[in-house]
């Protein structure tokens, strides 16, 4: 597994602690939720990049929420799942504050990160949604 992919799944799961614990950012961007094996399982350069998204997806987490919000067709925000929601969130903060990264790979990572850790159904919604939201940039761009 690439290093990023591997950076993006501790983001994603950094982001579903911090929104099911509710504890202080600084207490989940640290990985001090992560069994002490786990931590030292992941290289600095893995900790560093999954921090930078982490950390940016909650600075921005109002504007990124509100960029899913406006993009969620019949459905409502609070009724996301989760998993599903971690993975918009920091998806979402790529697509809009990351331009050197294509959107095609972040929505590629967004759907293999759903398969492994979401529902059968999450890969199809988040692919839809992070559409959606990528053309939306493009064309503000």
């Amino acid at each position: 597994m690439a290093s990023r992919r591997k950076g993006r799944i501790l983001a994603f799961q950094t982001l579903y602690s911090w929104e099911v614990s509710r504890r202080a950012a600084g207490d989940v961007l640290n990985l001090s939720w992560l069994e002490k094996e786990k931590q030292e399982a992941f290289s600095p350069d893995i900790a560093d990049f999954s921090r930078l998204l982490a950390e940016g997806t909650i600075e921005n987490i109002q504007a990124v929420d509100a960029m899913i919000r406006s993009h969620l067709v019949r459905w409502d925000f609070s009724r996301l799942k989760r998993v599903d929601l971690a993975v918009l969130r920091i998806s979402v903060y790529t697509l809009m504050y990351q331009q050197d990264i294509h959107p095609s790979i972040v929505i590629q990572e967004a759907i293999e990160i759903c398969n492994e850790f979401g529902t059968d159904e999450s890969y199809r919604f988040v692919n839809g949604v992070l559409d959606s939201i990528r053309k939306t940039i493009q064309e503000k761009r």
